[in-house]
């Protein structure tokens, strides 16, 4: 599984469309196992142009802080889950958290 979280200053960033880079962890779901992060600049956000890009990227899902209806509905048409609501924090410690289930999610910080 390829997981992708929108960072700046690489610690999850609140609105994906904002963000200066994505961590991309390739994660062995049945071991929990990570390996390295690598940071991939973005294209220039346009509806739809990240969408295709992480699929592009082959990536399964995003965790996001904040995400708008759409644009989670345009991730779904690629195939790609995405969880919003995620506290800030290091790509790491953010897929870590979510591997455990111990993940805090509040509220989708993005209302558009």
């Amino acid at each position: 599984m390829k997981i992708a979280i929108p960072c700046e200053d690489k610690v999850l960033c609140a609105h994906f469309g904002h963000c200066e880079a994505f961590a991309i962890l390739d994660v062995d779901m049945d071991s929990k196992k990570m390996g390295e992060v690598e940071y991939v600049t973005p294209p220039h956000h346009e509806p739809d142009v990240l969408p295709k890009w992480l699929a592009e990227k082959q990536v399964n899902l995003v965790i996001a802080g904040g995400m708008g209806s759409r644009a989670q509905q345009l991730f779904g048409g690629q195939g790609i889950q995405v969880l919003v609501g995620s506290e800030a924090g290091s790509p790491e410690k953010v897929v870590t958290n979510y591997l455990d289930g111990s993940l805090q999610s509040g509220g989708n910080l993005c209302d558009h």
